[in-house]
Parts: C-alpha cells; structure tokens; sequence
C-alpha cells in the first residue's frame, strides 16, 4: 500500500493551511519538521498535545519526524545529541510517529569524508542502539554535504550498523544534486534498505528541484521499480520548488509537487491511499 505524506511546513506555516491543502489532495499523513513556527524538536509538551489533538480531528497522522539530527558538523560534540535523539524519541511515540528523519553530520567543506569515517560511524551505531531499545525506526536521508551524500557511503553506514532500526529515506533529487544517478548507480546498491521515499526531483544542469519526473531524478524508472517490488510504505513529498516556480506560493507549489507524483503513478497503475 502506497500512502502519500509530505514536508507540509512547506505549504505555509500555518497548521490550518497544511491540514486544509493536504486534505484537498486526498493526503491522510504529514512528515512534520515545522510547526507553531518553531522546528518540531522545539515544540513544548503542551503544544505537542494541542498539535497531537488538532491532527486527530482532522484525521491526519504523522508518517515521520522531520528532525534535524546529525545535521552538524561531524566536529561538534557528541553528547548532546544523544539528549536531542532521546527527545525525538519521545516526541515520535507522543505523535505515535513510527518513523525520524536523521542525517550523517556534515564534513568540513573542501576536506574528505574517510578521515571522518570512523566518528560518524560510531556515532550512526549509537544513534541506531537507542531506537531500537525505544522501537523506532530512524530514516537516514542522503542529504548534501553530509557524510551519506553517496550511495556508497550511505551503504557503509547501513551496513556498518546492521540494524533493523536504521533504514533508507530515499531522495532521488538529492542523488542527482551529488551527481549520482538514482536508479543506474544508487538504487542497486541501497534497495535492501530502502524503506521510505522523499519525493523531490533536481535538473542536474540547473542545479534547481523540480517536479518529480521533470528532471534527472530518473522517476518514471524508479515508480517503475517501486512496482514491480510491491512497495508498501510512504512517499513523503518534499517539494523545495522556489527557485524553479518563484511566482507560486507554498500552496501553489505543493499542489504541483502533488500533481507530478500522482501523475507517475497513475501511468504505472499504482494506487495510494486515500482519506
């Protein structure tokens, strides 16, 4: 079962409108990242209860949480992100989220990765251990400048940790932002641990994220792929459409994403679930 979500902090920032635009698209999750204006790491207990309370009388669960763990640099210390993983944690079984979104750390620019590799490593393991004592899955997203910015490198982290807790949120945009080919050079290598999917596509050329299936991003064969698989799971849509329709407003421009991905599926006969 396909199910749609998306990043709706890039609707507006207003949950009203979020839930209103979702809706209209027949989305029945969010991956929630921003909120009350704040990120969602920053959210008060009591406002995870008003934002848990309004969600459910509209009929909207979260897929996953958006945080921003891992998303330093690989130089700062450690400690306190083991509190911030714990409060993600907290925070994903309030909104009975199953999934976190969490990065590989930033290197410093103009230097390597390898001289890095062995933190980040231990760190990804740590990370990886507390979820699974708190039974949730963490989503590594291949996000530039990061440690994973490759499919090769993503794959030493997944199997350096080996953990059923630690899985793949696949961002084919964001391959091709790194010049890596998503289906011809990525997916062989990560599609054992791929188990979610940011829907976000990227002229390689222009170096901006378009709709999906209107860039590099090799879309049309990775839905193709996606089928023949029999994925079950969430496509969460993370549009990032400014630059390429700077006219449109955050509504406007999520509809487009939403249109585009509906668009593919609908040519390999794939259903989503709807409200």
């Amino acid at each position: 079962m396909l199910i749609l979500t998306g990043f709706a902090d890039e609707i507006s920032g207003q949950l009203d409108e979020q839930l209103d635009v979702l809706a209209s698209e027949g989305i029945t999750h969010l991956e929630l990242r921003g909120v009350y204006g704040k990120n969602v790491m920053n959210l008060t207990d009591d406002e995870l209860i008003r934002l848990k309370a309004e969600l459910d009388a509209k009929g909207i669960r979260i897929s996953s949480i958006g945080s921003p763990i891992g998303k330093y640099p690989i130089q700062e210390p450690f400690g306190p992100e083991l509190e911030r993983v714990d409060r993600a944690l907290a925070i994903a079984k309030q909104l009975e989220a199953p999934y976190i979104r969490i990065f590989s750390y930033f290197i410093p620019e103009q230097e390597a990765p390898e001289p890095y590799r062995d933190e980040v490593l231990s760190r990804m393991k740590q990370l990886s251990v507390r979820a699974e004592q708190a039974q949730i899955t963490l989503l590594l997203e291949n996000e530039s400048g990061v440690y994973g910015n490759t499919d090769e490198r993503c794959l030493d982290i997944l199997q350096h940790c080996n953990s059923a807790s630690l899985r793949l949120a696949f961002d084919p945009g964001n391959f091709v932002m790194n010049e890596i080919m998503p289906m011809c050079e990525a997916y062989p290598l990560l599609y054992s641990y791929l188990e979610y999917v940011h829907i976000k596509d990227a002229d390689r050329q222009a170096r901006i994220f378009v709709p999906a299936g209107e860039g590099d991003g090799e879309f049309p064969t990775f839905v193709k792929a996606l089928k023949e698989r029999n994925f079950s799971g969430f496509l969460s849509i993370e549009p990032h459409l400014t630059k390429a329709f700077p006219d449109q407003d955050g509504p406007q421009r999520f509809k487009i994403a939403v249109k585009a991905l509906k668009r593919l599926l609908q040519q390999e006969g794939l259903a989503w679930f709807m409200i």
